[in-house]
């Protein structure tokens, strides 16, 4: 991993940062919401990330994209980095059949994002509402949180408060509360 660089808000904008990066940064910035952002090398694995998260000094919270069988219907879920999660549990919370990881045909569609970069920010580009951000009661707990802003080489710090109560709600979406149970 590269080494880390911490910023207060946003990191100076450079020709190399993607375009939905950078909205991202944006997007919170116009919204007033404050945040931390830091920079390191690629990581697409919880290990990976509790690494960022020692740095960052907020838990990184892991997000799954999801779908039903048919491909209609389509979930973001949000849960503690280090909680194991399994399908039929969330199914059963949301009354929906069996779901799935979704392709990530629909990921770019969707959230603009590619696999390792799943995020609720991601919410930023779902502009016809068709994603349901799900998030587990247990991250509730959490006064912080970490999450990508697209790209898996920089990770946000910012409050959960802000995320659920500022984030979400400007995107046009709602969040549904769900108690993930694990074996």
């Amino acid at each position: 991993m590269k080494p880390m660089e911490l910023f207060s808000g946003h990191p100076p904008y450079t020709a190399v940062m993607s375009d939905v990066e950078r909205s991202v940064y944006d997007f919170l910035d116009r919204r007033g919401v404050m945040y931390e952002t830091l920079c390191h090398g690629a990581a697409f694995t919880m290990d990976e990330c509790a690494v960022v998260e020692k740095h960052l000094g907020a838990p990184v919270c892991k997000n799954l994209f999801l779908c039903n069988r048919q491909h209609t219907q389509f979930y973001l879920l949000m849960l503690p980095g280090d909680k194991v999660f399994k399908t039929k549990y969330l199914s059963s919370e949301l009354g929906c059949a069996r779901l799935s990881f979704a392709d990530e045909s629909h990921m770019i569609e969707l959230l603009g994002i590619h696999p390792g970069a799943v995020s609720p920010m991601g919410l930023i580009n779902d502009k016809q509402g068709k994603v349901l951000p799900v998030v587990d009661r247990d991250l509730l707990s959490s006064d912080f949180i970490g999450c990508h802003p697209c790209v898996n080489t920089a990770t946000l710090k910012l409050l959960l408060g802000d995320l659920l109560g500022k984030v979400v709600p400007a995107t046009g979406h709602e969040y549904r509360v769900v108690d993930l149970k694990t074996d």
